[in-house]
């Protein structure tokens, strides 16, 4: 059987870190397999929908390299859940209610009080045909439950919490239809699952008593039940849940010169038995990518995390593919010498103003011009590693050695009393400015 699973946002707001862990999981689970990974738009919420997100969400799947195999929109797919309404409907697993939220909400402070579970205490099956047709009169419109079977326990197992059991008398009937017409989450994604052959669904601890309403929704429209997993929620450092934890995304990530590859190596392992680790190679994450792997305790999320393994993989970043992001001028060799100092791409400007100079010099000591005088005149790019033929033949004509020999040099060329390695970067200064440099410093 060919995996197939799903990633279904909705279009009222940008993905943020939690959304895009639930995504990349279900790319690696249906990757892993060779099977395929859908996007599904649940837009059926016409007011806070907004085409802007819809088009963000398509964006940031892209940015992170999530490719998909196929895209639904739940707006364009209402009749589907009318023909399945009107089966459940005849079968009598749907009912007519009409109490207001702040009826229920009454109701369920009643039976707190009295120590019960504060579920729909199913008032409105005992209304009668007279009772419905008085509501109409009146021109209230129902709201519409779904019936759970009372007599039957719920059960599956989950991929990521094992063996599952609820207990159907202890969950409210479901809404799945508004007053108005529209439609709820629960029965379009159920009908989604099955009319898309949705194989396996993977997202938060926080569905599971989700599922175990659909799995009812799944056996009275005559369909299985897709395998199900929920993986515990991300969580901040502070150890509770962080409401900042709502507002990164793609744009902040960017904005901070995060690269996708250390948001889905983070993302990966964050929450598993395996080590969190800065690999950039996609494929050795999918191929690792095990669901019994994951633990139950919340998994935290800290941004020092993202940028240790943020800086880790700019290290091994190739020249091609960050070309276009480089200051004008910079070529292969000065990345390569800039590259391990590097936290972001975007720091590379830095270092590059460096080698273009202007460059601040510090005070230097008249032994120190001497010394850089001398420097000047040693210069000699015919070896094909200039900078230790530089210091070998200054260590032996002037005796210096270590800081006093190395930090006077790297000053003079540079500004800085650290950077990259002089090896490196002296052919990347070029004879000509490394020489004109030593000799404004000389004095």
């Amino acid at each position: 059987m060919t995996i197939i699973t799903r990633f279904a946002p909705s279009p009222t707001g940008n993905l943020h870190v939690g959304n895009i862990r639930t995504a990349l999981h279900n790319w690696f689970l249906a990757r892993k397999s060779g099977g395929k990974f859908m996007l599904r738009i649940d837009d059926t919420d016409a007011e806070r929908s907004r085409e802007e997100y819809v088009t963000a969400i398509r964006q940031d799947l892209a940015w992170l390299a999530l490719d998909v195999d196929g895209e639904e929109r739940q707006s364009k797919r209402l009749g589907h859940y009318e023909t399945a309404f009107q089966k459940l409907k005849a079968d009598g697993r749907v009912y007519r209610c009409y109490e207001t939220a702040q009826e229920l909400d009454l109701k369920r402070k009643v039976q707190l009080g009295r120590g019960l579970p504060p579920i729909y205490d199913r008032f409105a099956l005992q209304l009668t045909e007279a009772d419905h047709i008085a509501k109409a009169a009146d021109g209230v419109s129902p709201h519409w439950r779904f019936k759970l079977d009372h007599e039957t326990p719920i059960t599956w197992e989950d991929g990521v919490r094992g063996a599952q059991k609820f207990d159907p008398a202890q969950l409210s009937d479901p809404v799945i239809r508004r007053a108005d017409g529209s439609w709820l989450y629960m029965l379009p994604s159920a009908v989604d699952d099955v009319e898309m052959g949705i194989t396996d669904v993977l997202r938060g601890e926080d569905h599971v008593s989700n599922t175990a309403v659909q799995v009812q929704m799944f056996e009275a429209m005559g369909a299985a039940p897709p395998r199900f997993a929920h993986e515990a929620l991300l969580m901040g450092k502070e150890g509770k849940l962080s409401k900042r934890l709502g507002s990164l995304g793609c744009e902040s990530f960017k904005a901070r010169g995060i690269e996708p590859e250390a948001i889905v190596a983070l993302l990966a392992r964050l929450g598993t038995s395996q080590p969190v680790e800065p690999i950039a190679d996609r494929q050795a994450l999918i191929e690792t990518f095990d669901l019994g792997t994951f633990g139950r305790a919340p998994a935290k999320f800290d941004d020092a995390d993202l940028d240790r393994i943020n800086t880790a993989i700019v290290h091994q970043m190739d020249y091609a593919p960050v070309a276009d992001r480089l200051p004008e001028g910079m070529d292969e060799a000065a990345w390569h010498a800039i590259r391990p100092n590097l936290q972001t791409v975007a720091g590379a400007q830095d270092y590059w103003r460096i080698v273009i100079g202007p460059i601040d010099l510090p005070e230097f000591s008249d032994d120190d011009r001497v010394f850089l005088a001398e420097a000047a005149k040693t210069l000699n790019f015919a070896s094909d590693d200039p900078w230790h033929a530089l210091t070998g033949a200054l260590k032996d004509s002037t005796g210096r050695g270590g800081k006093s020999l190395f930090l006077p040099l790297r000053q003079a060329l540079t500004g800085q009393n650290s950077g990259p390695d002089m090896g490196e970067l002296l052919p990347v200064l070029g004879e000509e400015t490394a020489r004109r440099r030593l000799e404004r410093a000389a004095g």
